[in-house]
C-alpha cells in the first residue's frame, strides 16, 4: 500500500543493516509504523537522515508491506521543536510512552495532534511537568485506559477537594489515609480533569499516581526515560 504526504513525527531509530536505519514513527492516520530508511547512513544519505530527527514535523511518502514500511521520501513540513535540557528529556520520554504504550498500525489521529500538542508546549519550556502530565492522560483516555477523575469509584459521588484517594489501576478513585503510598488530593484530580494545573505538591502526587498506572499498563516495566530523569535530577 502507497502512503503518500503522510504527516509524522520520528520517535526512535537504530541502525539497521550496513547504511539504513529502522525508525518508530508516529503517524497520523496510520498510528505507528517501523519504517526502513534505506541507505541514510551512507555519504549521500547524510542529508535525509539529519531530517529524520525526533521533534521534526514531516511529511513523508511509504510503501506499506507486512510489517514494515519503506520510506520513499521525507519532507519537513516546518521547522523542529526546540527541545532544550529538560524539555528535550521531557521529548524523549513522550516518545517513549508512545512506543511501549502503542501498538503498530493503530491509528490514533486524536493522539497524533495531543503529541504535536504536547511538543509545542515543552518547547515553550516552561511547566514542563504539568504537560506531561496532560500527555499522560491524553494517551491512556486514546488507548481505552480513560481516567475517572471526577467522582469516586466505589460510591460514585463527587471526589472532595480536601480528602485523600488512591488510584487503583481499572477501578479508580477510592478515599484513603494520609500514609497510602501516591495518595493524591480530590482537588488535584480534578484539576487533572478539567486541565487546570494544580499546585507544586498537587502536581508532585499526580506524578506518582500516573507513574504507577503507566507501569501497571506496562506489565511492571521501568522506562528508560524514568532511570534518565533520576540519574538527571541526582546529578544536581
Amino acid at each position: 500500500m502507497l502512503i503518500e504526504q503522510q504527516p509524522a513525527f520520528v520517535l526512535h531509530s537504530r541502525p539497521y543493516r550496513e547504511t539504513s536505519l529502522l525508525l518508530e514513527c508516529l503517524t497520523r492516520d496510520h498510528g505507528r509504523l517501523g519504517v526502513v530508511a534505506r541507505g541514510v547512513r551512507s555519504q549521500r544519505g547524510r542529508l535525509q537522515r539529519s531530517q529524520l530527527e525526533p521533534f521534526q514535523p514531516l511529511v513523508m511518502n511509504l510503501h506499506l508491506r507486512g510489517e514494515l514500511a519503506s520510506l520513499r521520501g521525507a519532507e519537513p513540513t516546518t521547522a523542529p521543536f526546540r527541545l532544550l535540557g529538560d524539555a528535550g528529556l521531557s521529548g524523549l520520554y513522550a516518545n517513549e510512552l508512545l512506543v511501549r504504550l502503542t501498538e503498530r498500525q493503530d491509528p490514533h489521529p486524536a493522539l497524533f495532534e495531543a503529541y504535536a500538542q504536547t511538543l509545542a508546549r515543552l518547547a515553550e519550556g516552561s511547566s514542563l511537568a504539568w504537560h506531561l502530565r496532560r500527555f499522560e492522560r491524553d494517551l491512556l483516555a486514546a488507548l481505552g485506559y480513560a481516567l475517572q477523575l471526577d467522582c469516586e469509584a466505589d460510591t460514585g459521588a463527587p471526589l472532595q477537594h480536601d480528602v485523600l484517594y488512591a488510584y487503583r489501576s481499572e477501578y479508580g478513585a477510592v478515599r484513603c489515609g494520609p500514609n497510602e503510598p501516591h495518595a493524591v488530593r480530590g482537588g488535584d484530580l480534578l484539576a487533572l480533569h478539567d486541565d487546570r494545573m494544580p499546585e507544586a505538591q498537587g502536581l508532585y502526587a499526580l506524578r506518582g499516581m500516573m507513574r504507577e498506572l503507566i507501569r501497571f499498563h506496562l506489565g511492571g516495566v521501568e522506562l528508560r526515560a524514568w532511570r534518565v530523569l533520576r540519574g538527571a535530577l541526582t546529578r544536581r
